[in-house]
């Protein structure tokens, strides 16, 4: 059995650095279930066991929270920001610096996927008709939605899970990180800035891009249910998973707003991926290779238990396989509240560095593109590849001091 565990695990990895199987229509969600079941379906674990492999509380964490953000896109919460930004008569630069502030807050309290498919149409709708060049705007959202999201353990994915299985505190964490999240969000912006220096013009194109109306009544539902989050999220008194699941259902109890609607808006693939890698990784270190992967990098000198060795290699990782399956990889036997937060916040930055280095990212390239609105890795890296070696050194710096 340890050769198909071996196998399954090189299979699904391989999907993970190259984003599908060749040959086949299977990307990392569909690559980590087929795992899975191949694992379930050749004995070497049962159901129940596959299951209880599972991080239920992220994964019910996870849930909850895409419901709040949900009903936060239906009632055009996101929308409204957006054009209300957009339609400020500041400078280029200083809408530049609005937009960056706005996406890295939202992004730190609502998953920063979310915040980015959400605001991307708008943005490239808005800069187009004032005349303006959009790929300054969207390589901003992009850049500051992955740091914003480091701020806090409900800011991405991987952090959620860190924070679940650490037991990170969630106000300590943010008392930690906050001076190097501040500190790279102004590298960010000097760097998209410097990098798209007199090139901020553009020609003006009108736009007609369909988004929900905003109401305040929903957006209010949906604020409220976040904060109430967010109290239980720094005081405590109940699980986050608890707050996050009641927040959720009482949500869904509407007359005008559809169940059909907000459920079509939660990323089932996220979780399906998780879910996939779960049994993939428990299986793999029940059988001992995780184990022998860490004797083989120990062996090259590498020690994964000192700081600067966690905080390098996570980077790496992140853009080798993608963020949420590196941290699934490192964080067992590296969830000391010191450990848990470096692996967090070089994990999140990482992603900056490519294109294909976070969802975010692609999500913003994928939404401009379907405007007619190129955002490649090259441009992408122009500027990202600096900024992102330049955030991972001053929060490495600030972190491992």
């Amino acid at each position: 059995m340890p050769i198909l565990v071996l196998v399954v695990f090189i299979v699904v990895y391989a999907a993970m650095i190259l984003g599908r199987l060749p040959g086949l229509a299977l990307d990392r969600t569909g690559a980590a279930v087929l795992g899975a079941l191949v694992l379930v379906a050749a004995g070497t674990m049962t159901v129940a066991e596959a299951w209880s492999a599972a991080d239920v509380p992220t994964l019910a964490l996870l849930f909850g929270l895409m419901v709040v953000s949900a009903q936060l896109r239906l009632g055009g919460f996101y929308t409204r920001v957006s054009r209300v930004l957009v339609a400020s008569a500041a400078s280029p630069a200083g809408l530049l610096a609005r937009l960056m502030a706005a996406a890295a807050v939202l992004s730190a309290l609502l998953a920063n996927d979310i915040v980015c498919l959400a605001m991307t149409p708008i943005i490239v709708e808005a800069t187009l008709a004032r005349g303006l060049n959009p790929l300054p705007y969207l390589i901003g959202l992009a850049l500051s939605a992955n740091i914003g999201s480091a701020a806090t353990l409900i800011g991405n994915p991987q952090n959620m899970l860190i924070g679940q299985v650490a037991r990170l505190s969630f106000g300590g964490y943010m008392l930690d990180v906050w001076p190097c999240v501040a500190a790279s969000l102004l590298l960010a912006y000097a760097g998209t800035v410097w990098g798209f220096r007199g090139r901020f013009s553009g020609p003006k194109v009108v736009l007609a891009i369909p988004a929900p109306v905003f109401s305040p009544w929903q957006s209010g539902k949906g604020l409220l249910a976040l904060g109430l989050c967010m109290v239980v999220f720094v005081w405590g008194g109940i699980p986050r998973e608890n707050a996050a699941l009641g927040c959720a259902a009482v949500l869904l109890l509407s007359r005008r707003m559809a169940s059909r609607e907000t459920l079509a808006l939660v990323d089932w693939q996220l979780l399906l991926l998780f879910l996939g890698l779960f049994v993939v990784n428990r299986e793999v270190a029940a059988v001992g290779l995780l184990d022998e992967a860490y004797r083989s990098v120990a062996a090259l000198g590498i020690d994964l238990k000192q700081p600067v060795w966690l905080f390098t290699m996570t980077a790496v990782l992140s853009n080798v396989v993608s963020n949420v399956p590196a941290v699934m990889l490192l964080l067992p036997g590296h969830n000391s509240p010191e450990q848990a937060t470096l692996l967090a916040v070089s994990s999140t930055l990482a992603g900056n560095l490519i294109l294909p280095g976070s969802i975010a990212n692609l999500i913003v390239a994928d939404q401009a593109g379907l405007l007619g609105i190129s955002l490649g890795f090259g441009r992408h890296a122009r500027v990202a590849l600096p900024v992102t070696l330049a955030t991972l050194a001053v929060s490495g710096l600030w972190l491992l001091r």
